[in-house]
C-alpha cells in the first residue's frame, strides 16, 4: 500500500510541475493544495491510473471531474484565503471542494444529484476534511441561509450570472464561473464593491450545464431562463 501511495504522490508532483506551473499557475498555496489532495480517490477505482492526466474524467450521472489545470486555474482566480467562507456550486465528486477546503475557513458545496453529493461527502469524511459541508439542492439559488459568502465558485456552465449568486456575494467578494452557450463558455471573475459589480473575462472552457431555476432548464432543453444578477 505504501508503494502505491508513493506512486500517486509522484504523479501529483509531476502533475504540478508539468501541467500546472508551465501553464501559469503560480500561487504557492494553490500548488501545494493541488499537490496534496489525492485526486485518484475522487474517481472510480478503474480510472485511478488516469487521475493525474490532464483530462476531465466521468464520475457518473453524466457528470465529470474537471481536468487538474481547470481546477487550479479557477482556484487561483478565486483567491481563497484562510478567513473566507466559500460557496461551491456543482460539487460533483468533491475534488474541487477538497482543494478549496485546504485554503479557506469553511466551504459549503451544493450538488443537485443526491448520489454524487453522498459520495462526495463520504470521500471528504474519509480524508478527514472537517470544514466542508455538502448538501443537495439547486445551486443556481445559492444558499441564502448561510449568505453572504466572500468567495463563490461555480463548476458548471451557466447561460448568465445567476442573480441569487451575485446577490449572496459579500462586498469585496469574488465569484468565478463559466458563462456562455452549452458547448463553449468563458471563465468570468465577478467582483463586488461598494459601487456594484465588475466583470473580467479569462479563458475559454467547456463545462457540463448548470441546471436549475437560474441556469439551464434541464438536460433536454437548450433554452436558458437564467437572468443576470449584474446591473
Amino acid at each position: 500500500m505504501g508503494r502505491l501511495e508513493d506512486r500517486y504522490a509522484l504523479r501529483r508532483r509531476q502533475m504540478v510541475e508539468r501541467q500546472l506551473v508551465p501553464r501559469g499557475i503560480r500561487d504557492p498555496a494553490v500548488l501545494e493544495a493541488m499537490g496534496s489532495v489525492p485526486r485518484h480517490l475522487f474517481v472510480e477505482e478503474a480510472l485511478a491510473g488516469k487521475a493525474y492526466s490532464d483530462n476531465a474524467l466521468p464520475i457518473g450521472s453524466r457528470q465529470t471531474i474537471s481536468q487538474p489545470y481547470i481546477v487550479a486555474m479557477m482556484t487561483q482566480l478565486l483567491k481563497p484565503g484562510p478567513q473566507d467562507r466559500v460557496l461551491e456550486i456543482g460539487t460533483g465528486s468533491g475534488y474541487q471542494t477538497a482543494v478549496l477546503a485546504r485554503l479557506c475557513a469553511t466551504i459549503f458545496g451544493m450538488e443537485r444529484i443526491p448520489a454524487l453529493a453522498q459520495r462526495a461527502a463520504q470521500t471528504l469524511r474519509r480524508l478527514g476534511v472537517a470544514n466542508a459541508h455538502v448538501m443537495v439542492g439547486d445551486g443556481t439559488e445559492g444558499l441564502p441561509d448561510e449568505a453572504p459568502f466572500s468567495r463563490i465558485l461555480v463548476a458548471a456552465g451557466s447561460p448568465a450570472v445567476p442573480a441569487p449568486l451575485a446577490a449572496q456575494l459579500s462586498e469585496g467578494g469574488r465569484l468565478v464561473l463559466p458563462v456562455g452557450s452549452q458547448d463553449r463558455q468563458t471563465l468570468l471573475v465577478v467582483t463586488r464593491d461598494a459601487q456594484g459589480y465588475r466583470t473580467e473575462s479569462y479563458d475559454a472552457c467547456v463545462f457540463v450545464k448548470l441546471i436549475g431555476r437560474n441556469g439551464w432548464i434541464d438536460e433536454s432543453e437548450p433554452a436558458p431562463r437564467g437572468r443576470s444578477g449584474l446591473p
